[in-house]
């Protein structure tokens, strides 16, 4: 098993920023890329970007890229998602999630390839 703890949510105003933080711990060598995920009210839960632990490969939504930054310390076997510009559409609880065996952008943006979850960290963006 792999526990996944979230932290860093919480109220910003538009245009500022974020870190997320997920602390995994148990068999995690057990898992090759950790990913975000997003659920906004009365929406299906969405991909927000992803990493490789083996070769820091990173994938990222179109919605996000080039704000959001995903980083991960092997040491610490932690993952960050640093947020920037923030925009009210990017409301949601954050989930961490961790999976094994995928080879491209379909199979990492796939909720259904990730097997242990967080939490999850609600982010709130004022306009």
């Amino acid at each position: 098993q792999v526990q996944l703890v979230e932290s860093g949510g919480g109220l910003v105003q538009a245009g500022g920023f974020l870190r997320l933080s997920c602390a995994a711990s148990g068999r995690t060598f057990s898992t090759d890329y950790m990913g975000w995920f997003r659920q906004a009210p009365g929406k299906e839960r969405e991909f927000v970007s992803a990493i490789r632990w083996n070769d820091d490969t990173t994938y990222y939504a179109d919605s996000v890229k080039g704000r959001f930054t995903i980083s991960r310390d092997i040491a610490k076997n932690t993952v960050y998602l640093q947020m920037n510009s923030l925009k009210p559409e990017d409301t949601a609880v954050y989930y961490c999630a961790a999976g094994k065996y995928c080879s491209n952008y379909g199979c990492y943006a796939n909720a259904a390839r990730y097997s242990y979850w967080g939490q999850g960290t609600q982010v709130t963006v004022s306009s």
